[in-house]
């Protein structure tokens, strides 16, 4: 399988781009698998002008690096949302990027399985409802096959991640792929 995780993280090196590592090592024993670091990309938010469903390429009128994450899409298999918690949901860079995904380019996509990762400072047991809510309705919309998911509660400072367990579950979740 061809595998892209869209690492939401804004910080280098944190918490949620470890989680993401630690997937992509288990995965890529069997599997191709790319890290986009959406924070290195300049993706605009969506304008809902529907440009893109006017012509006959799906083309959006921003022109910026979100070409380039179709492009990287367009040959996945499955796709892994790595992201943060920020105020009960996913980052804004990676919201963005998602937004983004109003383009009809998406229904010429071949992803028939997705993951999500997501790390959170708080531990609250419903810290992930609203990301999970928004998690199931794509994948149902989509009909795509649940992969599996590794939520993290409790973990906020950078490096935090290392000691709770949570690196092995994402590698190991990526070896039985």
């Amino acid at each position: 399988m061809n595998i892209v995780i869209l690492s939401g993280s804004p910080r280098k090196d944190g918490n949620t781009e470890m989680l993401a590592q630690a997937f992509a090592e288990g995965a890529s024993l069997r599997h191709k698998v790319e890290i986009i670091s959406v924070r290195e990309y300049k993706v605009a938010p969506c304008i809902g002008c529907n440009a893109c469903f006017g012509n006959k390429d799906n083309i959006c009128c921003q022109k910026d690096d979100m070409t380039s994450i179709y492009e990287k899409l367009n040959v996945a298999d499955m796709l892994v949302i790595a992201t943060p918690v920020y105020f009960y949901g996913v980052s804004a860079q990676l919201k963005t990027v998602i937004d983004r995904l109003h383009n009809p380019i998406r229904d010429t996509f071949n992803i028939k399985r997705m993951a999500l990762l997501a790390v959170g400072a708080a531990s609250l047991p419903n810290l992930f409802d609203a990301i999970l809510a928004e998690y199931r309705l794509c994948l149902s919309f989509f009909n795509i096959e649940d992969a599996g998911t590794v939520l993290v509660r409790g973990v906020k400072d950078k490096g935090d991640i290392k000691g709770c367990g949570a690196l092995k579950e994402a590698y190991d979740l990526g070896t039985r792929l």
